[in-house]
């Protein structure tokens, strides 16, 4: 069968580029100091990421109990330096 004409490379390159990116939990630990702040960065270690919910460990109950009192702040500046709403909420756990 002979082809009509030359074919989109759009698909081609998607499906390149979407090989390429890294899983989503490393890409969070990239962004998390960032969007964590100086105060909860260096207190704070995203641990995993299923269906949306990131999983942080904090050795502080204080600090804790303060990024779950901030996790809005902190979801919306992951998702806004991922460039992609990845990130649907926060359980942090003492640990």
């Amino acid at each position: 069968m002979r082809r009509r004409g030359p074919r989109p490379i759009g698909p081609a390159l998607d499906a390149f580029t979407a090989a390429l990116d890294p899983p989503p939990i490393a890409a969070v630990q990239r962004a998390w100091p960032a969007a964590a702040g100086p105060v909860f960065a260096g207190h704070s270690e995203p641990v995993s990421l299923h269906d949306g919910e990131l999983r942080v460990r904090c050795p502080e109950a204080v600090r804790a109990q303060e990024l779950d009192l901030m996790s809005e702040l902190v979801v919306r500046r992951l998702n806004e330096a991922l460039g992609r709403p990845v990130v649907k909420g926060l359980r942090v756990r003492v640990g």
